[in-house]
């Protein structure tokens, strides 16, 4: 199994548009970057083939990556576009993506216990979305939901459908060398004429209301703590309640 990271984009949103600001990946807890912390949890499952895709000031990301002693794990994309949608950023790694491995895909700013990707990792030969039960209503978590085992939305707002589980999606994909294939298929048809802006969220909720590339189950991980770092109040959070929960 290979891993793809997508830490190409410039943080809009926790950054307020500085363009001087490092990128995400680069924040420290414990005095360790996030991209540290990926390598090593990937590191820990067995995964030592990384693909990373890079944009906004790529050559720091590249520095730590020098720095962690890690240059021999990882195969960089460059995404000029990177202020484009995140969708183009996954189309940017589809030679990964189509080379007929099982892909890890994970977003770079996520704070997390290594437990969750090892729960991704066991059910074996299929795609496996985490999700978390535990979370506050509005319109700002993508929210997974499922009826009867089967997914049946994944969006932000989500459509008026039948569920029976819902949980906020936590930015992983265990994803098959079938739905990589797929995955990179249609992030092309946003990157070419399609939504260039749009979320990759948008691509993969494509194949899985579509029912394209092959059987999708969903990991409870209601309990291990995680965080996506979206916003100042995040940083915050992460340091003093989940960076402590993991560490425990």
């Amino acid at each position: 199994m290979k891993a793809l990271i997508l830490a190409a984009g410039v943080g809009a949103r926790l950054f307020g548009g500085d363009d001087k600001a490092s990128p995400k990946s680069l924040l420290r807890f414990a005095g360790k970057s996030l991209m540290a912390r990926h390598i090593e949890n990937l590191t820990s499952v067995g995964v030592d083939e990384i693909g990373l895709v890079l944009g906004y000031h790529e050559e720091e990301i590249k520095a730590e990556i020098r720095a962690i002693g890690a240059s021999e794990k990882i195969t960089f994309f460059h995404n000029p576009r990177f202020r484009e949608g995140s969708v183009v950023s996954m189309w940017t790694a589809r030679d990964l993506l189509v080379a007929g491995d099982d892909v890890l895909f994970m977003d770079a700013d996520v704070l997390y216990d290594p437990e969750i990707l090892e729960r991704m990792i066991e059910p074996m030969a299929v795609t496996s979305f985490p999700y978390d039960r535990d979370f506050e209503a509005g319109d700002e978590p993508v929210k997974f939901m499922l009826e009867k085992g089967r997914p049946v939305e994944f969006r932000k707002v989500p459509n008026d459908v039948s569920f029976d589980t819902v949980g906020e999606w936590i930015g992983f994909i265990r994803m098959t060398a079938e739905f990589a294939q797929a995955a990179a298929a249609r992030t092309e048809h946003y990157a070419f004429g399609g939504d260039v802006y749009a979320p990759y969220e948008d691509a993969v909720r494509d194949l899985l209301l579509g029912q394209e590339g092959g059987k999708v189950v969903g990991v409870d991980v209601t309990g291990l703590p995680w965080i996506e770092i979206d916003f100042p109040e995040d940083i915050a959070r992460a340091e003093n309640v989940i960076l402590p929960a993991i560490e425990a």
